[in-house]
């Protein structure tokens, strides 16, 4: 994650307190004390807070007075080594500038002369770029659709499966924010039944353009007519009609409804080495979903811009984060008329009588260059900083269709993950050492909650550095001990990788690095144009960044790995700042590499005027007191630290240059979160092996550190599915990996946008997707994680993680927490086996895992932005509470009225409801509502606190019967972890006329056997319940006539060999 440990800052606070000491300008027995809770702290034999459910989390707790007195002391080490500093401590030279090596300081510890090197801190300066304005904001921007020519269609030729054509400027070139291209290529393509392909290129692309214009399907799998095209493109349900009038212009229809989908007719088309303009109209109060990665509604609304550009910057709302996602889903609601006749809805308001239908369609632009959408209330407009357009047009007509499609035909099906990585996972920035893992460990261990993995931040590292360990406070020989001792009680460790090498201090013999060494002889890294090595800033220091177009990196990596695996037996990997980050703009490092290891240019959280005071809304309310102090204490530190700011209306505004391409400051300027493109961000001019330059790649590094990731632990730990987490990610990213949200904030409103976000990520193809439960900037409190554990309960990836120095909070620290959480585990781990499944299907099928209530009820516009609520598959309908102070929430049960019934999952019965009500559900503080959706038959196991012991458990099966007394479901079994399975077995489970049938095919031994069978709504008194044919003993059959729930348990004897070995039928009457 982020920063320097704590320990690099006692280590600066011991050797000012030792000078003190020398001095006796102090009280020496207060000294002699102070070094010894340094010491101790740096040994871990204390931690900031002990693990008590009952603690407070006050600010000015001894622990934290503690280190905010070593914060103060070290940061006397911490200035500049070079007079004439500014007034802020900053040094005033330029940060590219080379520098002379940092002289050591030499102190006495325990009468030892020892020498401590002043640690160089990167000027702020260096991470600022130029001062711009975005388009879209720039008074002073030309519209590109009033000073470009268009486009003329020529040479148009017809095929079997599409049309070619040619395009010719239809006037004088514009050179709006770019050099105009004179001539493109036109291909149209029906690729296969529901998919149609619209792509337009520069006519003449060499070597020496070739990255500019084309994505390498190496990189990115292009769409191509499907082997049958020839036949089944004629049940294509898209048409593409071009025009000239007055330029050129095309529109996709859907033949069967006679609707306009897209058209770019009256607008022109804008195609010019640095910018690609082109739009659609759209109809009114228009329904689009995707375009990521964006802290957002789940519906984007037609009043937003969304930039795609890979940044590090935090979850910030409604701008650009760390992944890209140039797909929409576009979903439009008809009203049924009498006659059969459909109406398009173009209104907010609708009528829970009337009946509705809806068609989908899904728009892909496989592009990974910079790029801005505009969503505005009649049109979408694309403007792209390069590349081409290649468009992908998805029929549908439904969400699900258009999501196995686009993953089937683009993007790829989402990895099948290992069944542990559905357990839950802890981590946190600031966890010091091994023992205050097995603490951790310990913890969950002694209020009994389920723990299955344990992640450490860069904490770990060796002054922050890939694939090795901090000799003392994380050595080999002790990790040894704890993973084994972890991996025996059935648990896992996941260690984070950062995306950045470090380059060794060429005049420090002692500081060797054999990963930066093995990696330069490979030339596996970017470079300068002028060849010379790109040299950032990250963690560790300055550093060099992977190039994943070179021949050498991908298996300079999987060395690494390997090697590193070797000596830590970890079980997955969690790749961060790949976006990729750098902390400084362009190669700041070189010419300075003497100077490293150097800290970053901003304070780190608990340093001087960076002290975690932030609390969730409501804390004023819920801890009066504690909240007065943060917020004196915040106020203080304002004063303080100010934050800079600036008022600078020069703006730089760079204009095209003939034959030339500014890729630094390109003439159009995106709404980029950090503005300039090189600021927090490897520079777009650096160079990859191949001459490409990172501005036309930039958004993929991410992807490629993921596959490349990928293949490294098919290496490393082989046989086994790989298991991954990445920040950064591109369309495709998720058959190598998972995602979480990033650097959220500890707020109710972070944890309402992580429904919508999941659902997003859902219809990218990466369902294996979770979020920093209980926040991870700030301190959370006990209202909120509460909530938060209880939501994030039902997310496919389950972990709680926070930033360094903020209050702990590991489920164990609140009383309410520790019963609020096992509540929702115990839920979640009797649900795996049903998850499993889910991800089984996503895995084969391309099926969703997380589902907005609109996919699974697409008839029903007044769902259409619905997502406070959201499926776990089609059964599971979690309504959480999303605000503070709440005690009650509204929800909606969708198709009540019209067939549907939804069954309370903590007392069986089903909920009472009239069709389209938005009812108030109680829902106090630890009671998450969850409901299961009729027609649905749930396979389950009962909990464990580690999935190993889980799976060993004997089965369920709960059936929530249709009203028309029907269900069915899945449940898929195997090893659940084998890359390549030898056996696997698929259940299948039907109810219908008083009977469940269970029938299983495939090869796979489960030796479990079945304990008890929940069938819900049952109408009729049960009076015998029989197992294939045999009556069961009325000692294990309960039927409850105001739920109306049967519940027939002891079927544990007949069922001995396993609950699947044989089909079975169970009746009841």
């Amino acid at each position: 994650m982020e920063g320097t440990h704590i320990f690099e800052y006692v280590l600066n606070a011991y050797s000012v307190v030792s000078n003190v000491l020398h001095i006796g300008s102090i009280a020496p027995t207060l000294a002699l004390i102070y070094l010894a809770l340094l010491s101790a702290y740096a040994l871990g034999f204390i931690k900031l807070r002990q693990p008590d459910p009952n603690m407070t989390h006050s600010p000015l707790t001894i622990f934290n007075i503690f280190i905010y007195v070593t914060l103060r002391l070290s940061s006397v080490t911490y200035a500049q080594t070079t007079s004439g500093g500014n007034a802020d401590g900053l040094a005033s030279v330029s940060s590219t500038a080379p520098s002379p090596t940092a002289a050591p300081s030499s102190v006495d510890i325990n009468g030892t002369p020892t020498s401590f090197r002043e640690i160089f801190t990167v000027p702020s300066a260096a991470d600022f770029g130029a001062n711009l304005i975005p388009n879209i904001e720039d008074p002073q921007a030309q519209n590109a659709q009033d000073v470009c020519p268009g486009y003329k269609a020529t040479e148009v030729e017809r095929n079997s499966l599409g049309l070619t054509a040619t395009l010719t400027l239809a006037g004088q070139a514009c050179s709006a924010y770019g050099n105009d291209i004179d001539t493109l290529s036109l291909t149209v393509q029906y690729q296969s039944a529901d998919r149609l392909a619209v792509r337009i290129t520069p006519a003449v692309i060499d070597s020496s353009n070739s990255s500019y214009y084309v994505l390498p399907d190496n990189l990115v799998h292009q769409p191509t007519a499907d082997s049958d095209a020839d036949s089944t493109s004629l049940m294509n349900d898209l048409s593409f009609v071009w025009s000239n009038e007055p330029t050129f212009g095309f529109s996709i229809g859907r033949v069967s409804t006679g609707d306009t989908l897209f058209s770019t007719e009256g607008t022109k088309l804008v195609f010019e080495d640095q910018f690609i303009e082109f739009a659609s109209s759209l109809p009114e109060n228009y329904n689009l979903y995707g375009l990521g990665e964006t802290i957002h509604g789940l519906r984007l609304g037609n009043n937003f811009t969304k930039t795609i550009y890979a940044a590090d910057v935090g979850d910030v709302i409604d701008e650009n984060i760390y992944g890209s996602y140039p797909f929409y889903l576009d979903t439009r609601y008809y009203e049924t008329n009498s006659n059969g006749s459909l109406t398009l809805v173009t209104s907010n308001e609708t009528n829970a009588t009337a009946d509705y239908t809806s068609y989908s369609h899904g728009v892909y632009n496989r592009n990974a260059h910079g790029q801005e959408i505009l969503l505005r209330p009649s049109n979408i407009t694309w403007r792209l900083l390069g590349g081409s357009i290649d468009l992908y047009f998805y029929a549908g007509p439904t969400q699900p269709e258009i999501t196995t499609a686009w993953q089937m035909s683009a993007i790829g099906l989402p990895a099948m993950q290992q069944y542990f990585t559905f357990g839950f996972h802890q981590c946190r920035w600031g966890y010091q050492n091994w023992t205050v893992l097995q603490e951790v460990v310990n913890g969950y261990e002694a209020f009994s909650i389920p723990l299955e993995v344990v992640w450490t931040d860069i904490d770990y590292m060796n002054q922050y550095r890939d694939f090795d360990n901090d000799p003392i406070r994380f050595n080999y020989s002790e990790g040894e001990s704890f993973l084994s001792n972890l991996h025996a009680s059935g648990r896992h460790y996941v260690p984070i990788i950062d995306s950045a090498i470090y380059v060794p201090n060429p005049t420090n013999a002692s500081d060797n690095y054999s990963t930066f060494d093995n990696g330069d002889m490979t030339n596996a890294f970017m470079i300068n144009p002028d060849g010379s090595l790109y040299i950032g800033s990250v963690w560790p220091g300055y550093t060099v960044f992977p190039d994943w177009l070179s021949d050498g990196a991908a298996d300079w990596w999987t060395g690494e790995m390997v090697n590193w695996h070797n000596m830590l037996d970890f079980d997955g990997a969690w790749i961060d700042m790949s976006e990729a980050s750098s902390f400084c703009v362009g190669s700041c490092g070189s010419g300075n590499i003497t100077m490293n290891p150097v800290h970053p240019p901003f304070l780190l959280p608990g340093e001087p005027g960076d002290v975690v005071l932030d609390y969730p809304e409501g804390f004023n309310l819920t801890n009066a007191s504690e909240a007065a102090v943060a917020s004196s204490a915040s106020a203080s530190q304002a004063s303080a630290y100010p934050t800079a700011s600036s008022t600078d209306m020069n703006y730089l505004r760079s204009t095209p240059t003939p034959g030339v391409r500014d890729v630094n400051h390109p003439p159009y300027v995106i709404n980029n979160a950090q503005g300039d493109l090189a600021v927090h961000a490897v520079s777009p001019n650096a160079t990859h092996a191949d001459g490409t330059i990172e501005y036309d790649v930039h958004n993929l590094f991410g992807h490629q550190i993921l596959n490349a990731t990928y293949n490294a632990l098919l290496q490393a730990i082989p046989g086994l599915r790989p298991f991954i987490i990445g920040r950064s990610t591109f369309a495709g990213s998720g058959k190598y990996a998972g995602h979480w949200g990033g650097d959220n904030y500890s707020l109710f409103a972070y944890m309402f946008f992580s429904i919508p976000q999941a659902l997003s990520f859902s219809l990218f193809g990466i369902p294996m997707f979770g979020v920093d439960t209980c926040g991870f900037a700030g301190n959370s409190d006990e209202e909120l994680c509460n909530r938060w554990m209880q939501l994030s309960a039902f997310f496919p990836f389950y972990r709680n993680h926070n930033t360094l120095t903020a209050n702990s909070q590991e489920a164990y620290v609140w009383s309410s927490v520790i019963d609020a959480s096992k509540i929702a585990m115990n839920i979640r781990y009797q649900l795996l086996p049903y998850m499993y499944t889910l991800f089984y299907l996503a895995h084969n099928t391309g099926s969703t895992v997380m589902r907005a209530l609109a996919w699974e009820f697409p008839n029903d516009p007044s769902l259409a932005a619905a997502d406070r609520q959201f499926f776990l598959g089609p059964a599971i309908l979690v309504t959480p509470v999303l605000a503070q102070g709440y005690t009650n929430v509204s929800g909606v049960f969708p198709g009540v009225g019209k067939g549907e019934v939804y069954y309370d999952w903590y007392n069986l019965s089903a909920v009472n409801v009239g069709a389209g009500e938005n009812v108030t559900i109680d829902a106090p503080l630890g009671h998450i509502p969850v409901y299961i959706r009729g027609n649905n038959v749930l396979p389950t196991q009962e909990p464990a606190l580690v999935t190993r012991d889980a799976r060993k458990n004997p089965w369920g099966v709960i059936t929530a019967l249709s009203l028309q007394g029907a269900a069915n479901g899945k449940l898929y079994i195997d090893d659940g972890e084998s890359l390549v399975q030898n056996s696997t077995l698929l259940v299948e489970f039907t109810a219908s006329k008083n009977a469940l049938y269970a029938s299983a095919r495939g090869t796979y031994n489960d030796t479990n056997p079945l304990a008890n069978v929940t069938v819900l709504g049952v109408q009729q008194d049960v009076n015998i319940v029989s197992l294939n044919g045999v009556a069961l003993p009325s000692s294990s059959v309960k039927y409850n006539t105001t739920s109306k729930a049967l519940v027939v348990t002891g079927l544990n004897n007949a069922t001995s060999d396993g609950a699947w070995k044989s089909d079975w039928i169970l009746r009841w009457g």
